[in-house]
């Protein structure tokens, strides 16, 4: 018997945890004995994968927040290093957090192991040069969306389009009903889910515009519900406190429970920009997002990206059908304005394009990602 094949991987927040667990099922149905070790969170862990660090180590946002952490996440970064030198892997996998897992990716490739990073970096919307940073730490990119495999062919670096795992799990029908009883909420009024983020930060800078945005629904229509997403205890709890701050009259129903139930819950959802969105697009749920970022962090990034849009509706549609406000566009008023054309409206042709778009990154992802891997390192 030959020795059990081992993966090393490192997920760094909550979507990678994801990914990572469908992975690690995917692979483990044709090789039931292999290992994986790095770092991930629960729903990795639970899949076997030992856990080096607290994925919460990676889950830093914006350049700032970076700049603060720099000393911790070089000296995890050097630990994960010599781990993999002492103890090798067939392959390493990391998963998004490019700024951490790129790095850690072109070490380990130069020591020999062959690297994949799965979810591309935004390349073709901004620093286009960084494509040679990537063919230069990685094996294969494994790309969500169809137009990023194009931009890799061109450059010549390989890249395997292999479609997304919420588009496969996700059906093309959800019924709210179902929801609302799991989540124990009336099913005979409407309902907002409001998300402002899975990070502190986020949660510090959007939930007083998204807070007050309800409070201008509410005065419009009292018996409008208000469904909160949390994705722990703390960011509940810091929720609660911005709540009572500026508007403890509202009345809002707060679950520690996945974004994903929540949307489907809901009539119409209000979110931070980030994978959620592109979750609400594959529940049918008619979205409007906001995002904002700190000052220095918002000046760096207006003269960086060059994409027309940040959402991934957007992105994957090349237009504007979902409406985005960021910045110092990311208001209270705007916010109300647009959510208010939206409960006035039919949005049949929303629903229509969403149902579009999900067929076409529907292709049983968690599979396609495990035969790439697996094949790159001749184990298919």
């Amino acid at each position: 018997m030959g020795q059990p094949l081992r993966i090393g991987i490192v997920a760094g927040e909550l979507s990678g945890d994801t990914l990572g667990e469908g992975f690690i099922k995917a692979v483990k149905a044709r090789y039931p004995d292999a290992e994986f070790v790095g770092i991930g969170g629960p729903k990795m862990i639970a899949q076997g994968c030992e856990s080096l660090f607290d994925m919460e180590e990676l889950a830093v946002m914006g350049i700032v927040e970076v700049l603060g952490r720099l000393r911790r996440l070089f000296h995890v970064k050097a630990e994960l290093v010599n781990y993999f030198t002492q103890n090798p892997v067939d392959v390493f996998v990391g998963i998004d957090a490019p700024d951490f897992n790129l790095r850690l990716e072109k070490d380990l490739k130069k020591s020999g192991t062959k690297t994949v990073h799965y979810v591309s970096p935004s390349v073709w919307a901004w620093r286009q040069k960084r494509i040679y940073g990537i063919a230069e730490a990685t094996n294969l990119v494994l790309a969500f969306l169809p137009f990023e495999k194009a931009f890799y062919d061109k450059f010549n670096v390989p890249c395997e389009f292999i479609g997304h795992t919420l588009a496969d799990a996700i059906p093309l029908q959800s019924e709210k009903s179902p929801a609302r009883e799991l989540l124990g909420i009336d099913d005979d009024k409407q309902w907002l889910a409001v998300l402002p983020g899975s990070r502190g930060n986020e949660l510090k800078l959007l939930s007083q515009p998204f807070i007050e945005t309800c409070k201008k629904l509410h005065q419009d229509n009292p018996e409008l519900g208000f469904l909160v997403a949390a994705v722990n205890s703390k960011r509940k709890q810091q929720f609660v406190e911005a709540w009572q701050q500026h508007a403890p009259e509202l009345d809002f129903h707060i679950v520690e429970d996945t974004a994903r139930n929540v949307i489907t819950a809901a009539d119409y959802v209000l979110l931070a920009s980030g994978t959620v969105a592109l979750e609400c697009m594959l529940l049918k749920r008619p979205m409007v997002v906001g995002y904002n970022v700190n000052a220095i962090t918002a000046f760096l990034v207006k003269r960086l990206v060059k994409t027309k849009y940040v959402s991934l509706p957007n992105i994957l549609a090349d237009e504007e059908i979902v409406k985005e406000f960021l910045l110092e566009q990311c208001t209270a008023d705007n916010l109300y304005q647009e959510l208010s054309r939206l409960m006035q409206s039919d949005n049949s042709a929303i629903i229509e394009r969403f149902t579009e778009m999900h067929h076409w990154i529907r292709k049983n992802a968690d599979e396609q990602a495990a035969s790439a891997v697996l094949k790159l390192i001749d184990k298919l």
